[in-house]
């Protein structure tokens, strides 16, 4: 199908790339002045910034409760920009919507970021956020059975390497995983997946932007070749907590997506693929305001609740919606 004509608008007003070096102070500047003023957010019960101790040391984080009870599930948010972009208030609005749908309370991890932390910076630090809230419990709220992982692109890999880690360090409290479009492939040879052919240019991301985008993460020492930087190469995937995995129709990324769907439960997992049809890479970010793409934040909420069925995207799970 052809790409939202909402989208389309906004992809023709797009400058087209003129292969300067990319600028990560200068474009997280550019995001960060489109973030909206604090009285159009969304309101919730409580919006509260915090420092998480961990391992890897003291991490900002945000903490969204979506009304007054008590006690809640937990879902830790990794928000995308191809771990040397987003922020915390880039991805404020997504942390709002999925603690209103879900009822859970969301914690944000404004993790390091690449070229100026070197790998594993960002991901040490996602982890540790995780431990930190199972060991948090009793001041969070935290219901005790119900702590859920999710991402956005870069922040969809973490997701992947965070629950890798956390079951080969027996840890095992992790009850979910949501990956909106992930990034789980470093390894950027257009001839690997046809979503890479079939998307490589006109839809916002482009194939072509995807090795000069990592370079930062790849440069600080992630080797493509590690399960933990591509947690698709990773041989085992048994034992993993349920998955929910979120692509898009119009993403160079979105086979990559589905592959590792599928290898998930081949190795015995329960995992669900939904394909968002007429949507590209950050539609969840950038175009939940369309209401079919907003779907995707309510499919979240009926997984990480146990409802079963689709909200808005086509199930490709071998034909049936799990």
């Amino acid at each position: 199908m052809t790409i939202h004509p909402e989208i389309a608008k906004i992809l023709a007003t797009l400058p087209a790339p003129d292969g300067s070096p990319l600028n990560p102070e200068a474009m997280r500047a550019g995001e960060a002045a489109q973030v909206a003023p604090l009285e159009e957010r969304r309101p919730l019960h409580a919006v509260q910034d915090a420092m998480a101790v961990t391992a890897s040391g003291e991490v900002p984080v945000r903490i969204y409760t979506p009304v007054e009870a008590d006690a809640y599930g937990v879902l830790v948010y990794f928000h995308g920009g191809a771990f040397f972009l987003g922020s915390l208030e880039t991805h404020d609005h997504v942390a709002r919507a999925l603690a209103k749908e879900s009822g859970y309370k969301v914690i944000s991890v404004g993790y390091r970021l690449a070229p100026e932390a070197a790998f594993p910076a960002g991901l040490d630090d996602c982890y540790g956020v995780v431990r930190w809230a199972a060991a948090q419990g009793g001041s969070l709220g935290w219901d005790g059975k119900n702590l859920a992982v999710a991402g956005d692109s870069s922040g969809g890999n973490y997701v992947a390497a965070v629950t890798a880690k956390a079951h080969d360090d027996g840890f095992a409290s992790i009850s979910h995983q949501v990956l909106f479009y992930p990034s789980l492939d470093l390894d950027f040879d257009v001839n690997r997946y046809a979503s890479l052919r079939e998307n490589a240019e006109g839809y916002g991301l482009e194939t072509a932007a995807l090795l000069p985008f990592n370079a930062f993460y790849l440069q600080s020492g992630a080797d493509p070749a590690d399960p933990l930087v591509s947690p698709i190469k990773r041989m085992d995937l048994t034992g993993l907590p349920p998955a929910l995995i979120i692509t898009a129709e119009h993403d160079p990324l979105r086979d990559e997506g589905e592959l590792y769907g599928l290898r998930l439960r081949e190795a015995g997992v329960d995992a669900a693929v939904s394909r968002y049809e007429r949507a590209n890479h950050g539609f969840v970010q950038n175009f939940s305001w369309i209401p079919e793409f907003y779907g995707a934040i309510e499919e979240t909420a009926a997984f990480l609740n146990g409802g079963a069925g689709l909200k808005g995207g086509a199930g490709l799970n071998g034909g049936t919606a799990q």
